[in-house]
């Protein structure tokens, strides 16, 4: 497709897609979550589902369903000198394999992937797994994110407290 400038605009590649998540999962793995916040399409969703095969992530309960204004809040929350989360807060590395194209057009990508997340609070050591959805789309050439949907493999069992951004 070519743009009336003649600059050709071309479908969102698989690896271009891998490169900004690898991006992304750094700067959660450095705390940058200001920077993550940018990443973010306005009207973008993140979303920690409990039930793993539910039609309408809005009409169910979540762990988290985060619009815009709930990332900036949970953000805000993360890095608040009072937070109890801030005072013990996680060192993660994640780990992201397994990427596969779920769906594409022109300007946007869904792209499904395995995550390991190692935590590493108050001298424990502990591994959460996950499926991740992500929907990546361009606006004004730039990649950003839209949505991101995070399977934990334990949704349906109880879970710890985190002090990080899945």
């Amino acid at each position: 497709m070519e743009t009336g400038h003649g600059n050709v605009v071309t479908a969102i590649d698989l690896q271009t897609a891998v490169e900004f998540i690898w991006r992304e999962a750094d700067l959660l793995d450095a705390r940058e979550y200001a920077r993550w916040l940018r990443l973010w399409t306005a009207e973008g969703h993140y979303i920690v589902p409990i039930e793993r095969d539910a039609a309408d992530y809005a009409a169910v309960l979540n762990l988290i369903y985060d619009d815009a204004a709930m990332r900036d809040a949970r953000v805000k929350r993360l890095t608040s000198r009072q937070s109890m989360a801030v005072t013990s807060a996680a060192r993660t590395v994640r780990t992201l394999s397994r990427f596969i194209v779920a769906g594409a057009s022109l300007d946007d990508i869904d792209v499904r992937c395995a995550q390991h997340l190692v935590e590493q609070r108050r001298d424990q050591m502990r591994l959460v797994a996950a499926d991740i959805t992500y929907r990546l789309v361009r606006r004004n050439g730039e990649l950003t994110l839209d949505r991101k949907i995070i399977h934990l493999i334990d949704s349906d069992e109880a879970l710890h407290g985190i002090s990080y951004l899945l």
